[in-house]
C-alpha cells in the first residue's frame, strides 16, 4: 500500500463518526450474509448438523427479525443515553449493524405481515439491504445528500440546484430505477443516467408516456427482460431462489 493509501486509510480511521459508521455498515453485511446462509442451510434437508430454527416450548417460531428489532431497540436506546466514547461507540455502532442485518433480512415480512420469506415478494428484502448499503456506505466514505450543490454558491442558486437534483432524482424512480434515483441524491450523475435511460415496462413513466404497440415500449420491454434475469441470478446466487 503506497503512503498515500496509508495516509487516507489513518485519516479515515481517525474520525468517530466515520469509524463508527464503517464498523456498523461491516457489521450490517456480515449478519446479513450470515443469517441468509444460515436460513439456507436450514431450508436444505441435507444438512442436518445446523442447529435450525428458535422454536419456544409452545411451538412458536421466532423469526431473527424480533432479536434484530430488540438488538436495534436497546442499542439505539444506549447510544443516545450514554453518548458513549471509544470503544464503546464502536461496540454499540457493531451491534446495532447486527440488529439492522437481522431485521433488513426480513423485510418482506413488514410490508406483508407474512411470512413470505422464500416466496416471490420475499425478494424485497434483498432489495432492502443493497439500497440499505449503498446508501450507508455513501455517507461513510463521506458523501452527504445534494453534496454536488453545497459549494458556497448563494442561496437562491443553491435552491435552484438542489430543485434540479431532485426533478432528476424523481424521473429515474419514476421510470422504474429506484436505487440510480436515491443514489443520484449522493451524486447526481447516477440518477442522470436513470433518467435518460428507456423506462421499465412497468413504470409509471412507460404507461403514461410509452404506447402499448410502440417501438419505446417494446425496446424497454426486451431490455428489462435481460436485466430482469440477471438481477434474478444474482438474488439467487445470494439469497437463494423462492420456493414459490
Amino acid at each position: 500500500m503506497s503512503g498515500l493509501h496509508v495516509e487516507i486509510a489513518q485519516r479515515f480511521l481517525s474520525e468517530p463518526g466515520q469509524r463508527a459508521g464503517f464498523v456498523l455498515l461491516a457489521a450490517f453485511l456480515l449478519s446479513f450474509l450470515f443469517i441468509r446462509t444460515s436460513a439456507r442451510l436450514i431450508r436444505n434437508p441435507k444438512v442436518t448438523w445446523w442447529p435450525g430454527n428458535v422454536t419456544t416450548k409452545g411451538g412458536l417460531h421466532l423469526h431473527h427479525l424480533v432479536f434484530g428489532i430488540l438488538l436495534l431497540l436497546v442499542t439505539g436506546f444506549l447510544d443516545f443515553a450514554l453518548a458513549p466514547t471509544s470503544p464503546w461507540l464502536e461496540v454499540l455502532a457493531a451491534l446495532f449493524g447486527v440488529g439492522a442485518g437481522l431485521t433488513l433480512d426480513e423485510f418482506a415480512l413488514w410490508v406483508h405481515l407474512d411470512d413470505v420469506y422464500w416466496s416471490e415478494q420475499g425478494r424485497s428484502s434483498l432489495d432492502a439491504v443493497v439500497i440499505a448499503a449503498l446508501l450507508g456506505g455513501l455517507v461513510v466514505i463521506g458523501l452527504a445528500p445534494f453534496e454536488q450543490s453545497s459549494d458556497g454558491s448563494p442561496v437562491g442558486s443553491l435552491v435552484v440546484v438542489v430543485l434540479i437534483v431532485v426533478l432528476v432524482c424523481a424521473i429515474a424512480i419514476f421510470k422504474g430505477k429506484p436505487i440510480m434515483g436515491l443514489v443520484g441524491v449522493f451524486l447526481l450523475p447516477v440518477a442522470l443516467i436513470g433518467a435518460v435511460r428507456l423506462a421499465t415496462p412497468s413504470s409509471p413513466w412507460a404507461r403514461r408516456r410509452y404506447p402499448e404497440s410502440g417501438d419505446k415500449m417494446a425496446r424497454s420491454q426486451a431490455r428489462f427482460e435481460r436485466s430482469r434475469r440477471r438481477r434474478l441470478r444474482l438474488r439467487d446466487a445470494i439469497g437463494g431462489a423462492p420456493s414459490h
